[in-house]
C-alpha cells in the first residue's frame, strides 16, 4: 500500500511538472513563430515594397542605420563577419542582366538598396531542414532563431545573398540593444523581416520611415488602392533575378 501511495505521489508530480513545463516547451518547438495579426488580415494581405532607383540622397544611410538600431544588427567592424539586413549594392551588381556599354550614365555606379525580397516562391524555405524559415500567408518570410541549426542551406538556396551568418557572438557588438526586439546567438542565419513586428502593431517598416526622400514604398499588393499598387501600375519596374522563377516582392522603379 505505501509503495503505491508512493508511486501515485511520484505519477502526480511527474503530470504537474510536465504540465508546468509544456507551455514552455511549446514555445521553442512550434513550427511557426507567434503572429500578431489575425489570420483574416494575413489572407487579405500580401506585402511589397518599391524602391525609386536614383531617389536616395547620395551617402544618406538612414534606412541602414534605423533597420540596424531597431533590430539589434551587429557591428563587428569588417566585412568579413558583417552581418547586413539591408544595404546598398552598385546597379551593375544589382542588375547585371540589365547591364550593358550603353548603360545610362544616371545608373553607372548608382548605389542601389537591397534587402531580403520576401519571394512568394523562396528557395530558402524549401531547403530548410527545420523549419526555420518559412513564407508566411502574408507574403513576408520568416526566420525562427531558435529552430536555426546553422546548416547555411537557406544562404546557399537565396540567389540574392540576402542572409547572414553570425559567426561570432553578436551580442557584445549591439551598439545600443533594443529590448523588445531578441537578439541572435553565435551559429544562427538572420536577415530582414520587413518590419512584421512593427507592422502587428499598424507602423511602417522602419526604412521607410526613415528615409526622408520618399525613395521606399511600402504596402498591400492585393489592395487596389494602396499607394505601391499605383506606383506599379503606372511606373516601369524591374525585379531582381525575376527569370530565376523566385517571384520576389521588392520592386525597383526606373
Amino acid at each position: 500500500m505505501d509503495v503505491d501511495r508512493r508511486g501515485f505521489i511520484k505519477i502526480a508530480g511527474i503530470v504537474i511538472v510536465g504540465l508546468a513545463v509544456k507551455p514552455i516547451f511549446d514555445v521553442f518547438s512550434r513550427t511557426e513563430a507567434p503572429k500578431a495579426l489575425d489570420a483574416e488580415t494575413l489572407t487579405k494581405t500580401r506585402w511589397a515594397m518599391a524602391i525609386k532607383l536614383g531617389a536616395c540622397e547620395d551617402g544618406c544611410r538612414e534606412c541602414i542605420d534605423a533597420c540596424n538600431s531597431i533590430h539589434n544588427v551587429p557591428d563587428f567592424g569588417n566585412p568579413k563577419d558583417e552581418i547586413k539586413w539591408i544595404w546598398t549594392i552598385p546597379y551593375e551588381e544589382v542588375f547585371p542582366e540589365q547591364n550593358s556599354q550603353f548603360i545610362a550614365d544616371k545608373l553607372k555606379g548608382l548605389p542601389v538598396t537591397v534587402l531580403c525580397n520576401h519571394c512568394d516562391n523562396p528557395p530558402c524555405a524549401r531547403v530548410c531542414p527545420t523549419g526555420a524559415t518559412w513564407k508566411r500567408k502574408d507574403g513576408i518570410v520568416m526566420m525562427d532563431y531558435h529552430r536555426c541549426i546553422g546548416c547555411r542551406f537557406c544562404m546557399a538556396a537565396c540567389p540574392y545573398g540576402s542572409r547572414s551568418f553570425n559567426w561570432r557572438d553578436p551580442r557584445p557588438f549591439i551598439k545600443e540593444l533594443n529590448p523588445d526586439f531578441p537578439t541572435r546567438t553565435k551559429g544562427v542565419v538572420e536577415k530582414c523581416n520587413f518590419c512584421e513586428e512593427r507592422l502587428a502593431e499598424g507602423l511602417l517598416p522602419a526604412c521607410v520611415e526613415a528615409c526622408k526622400e520618399k525613395a521606399l514604398v511600402f504596402g498591400n499588393l492585393d489592395d487596389q488602392n494602396s499607394e505601391i499598387r499605383k506606383l506599379l501600375s503606372t511606373n516601369y519596374t524591374i525585379r531582381r533575378k525575376s527569370e530565376l522563377g523566385t517571384e520576389p516582392e521588392v520592386y525597383y522603379l526606373i
